[in-house]
């Protein structure tokens, strides 16, 4: 099994503190998503890959000047980034892609494009193929009709019609009515992965994959 990915979470205070240790970057948005690559990473063993929690993607941009400045940089020949695009794939990517420009770094045209050199970069926008969503859209798709999914969805359903109810972000609904049945109930999504609850062989997870081994 390849070694775990280093994990490195960045505080709030500014200005950012980024140690590199590695020479494939991936930043993500949050300690969850730290959690789920990481586990996603090894699983597939896949290269070590430095893995930066960025703490929120409003923050990326402050995040990539500072990583231009941490010590170090001249080595990082590879730099992914992961983020969600919640209603608009299009806002999403474009937003990343403004955040690299102005940090001076290879901006690509399209989602999944290895875009430059010293370092590469590719961006990712879950949950992939230029739809809406999350992180949560794989992981449903992972356990789709499988012998949980009817009663989560007979559940969202039930409580989707009791008054002044309103399921705004049903795919993360859906995850955390799926994770109640599993032994730990009461774990992330990222603490899920690191206990093997999702399957990473799963076709849903296979783009996903795909990126990771580009970097």
């Amino acid at each position: 099994m390849a070694e775990r990915a280093d994990t490195v979470p960045v505080g709030v205070a500014e200005p950012y503190l980024v140690r590199i240790d590695r020479e494939v970057q991936l930043l993500v948005e949050g300690r969850d998503e730290v959690n789920f690559f990481s586990a996603l990473v090894d699983f597939h063993n896949i290269d070590p890959v430095q893995i930066q929690n960025l703490e929120g993607k409003d923050k990326l941009r402050k995040f990539l000047a500072a990583l231009r400045r941490a010590p170090g940089f001249e080595t990082v020949r590879s730099l992914g980034v992961v983020r969600d695009a919640d209603e608009s794939p299009a806002s999403a990517f474009q937003s990343v892609r403004d955040s690299l420009r102005n940090a001076g770094l290879p901006a690509p045209n399209r989602a999944e494009e290895r875009s430059g050199e010293a370092p590469a970069v590719t961006v990712f926008i879950l949950p992939g193929d230029n739809r809406p969503g999350m992180l949560e859209t794989l992981l449903r798709e992972s356990f789709a009709g499988g012998p949980e999914d009817r009663c989560v969805e007979e559940y969202l359903a039930c409580v989707g019609g009791l008054p002044g109810v309103s399921i705004d972000r049903p795919d993360k609904a859906r995850v955390h009515a799926w994770l109640a049945s599993r032994p730990d109930p009461h774990v992330s999504a990222g603490m899920a992965a690191k206990k093997g609850y999702w399957d990473f062989n799963h076709p849903a997870f296979d783009d996903l994959r795909a990126f990771l081994s580009g970097l």
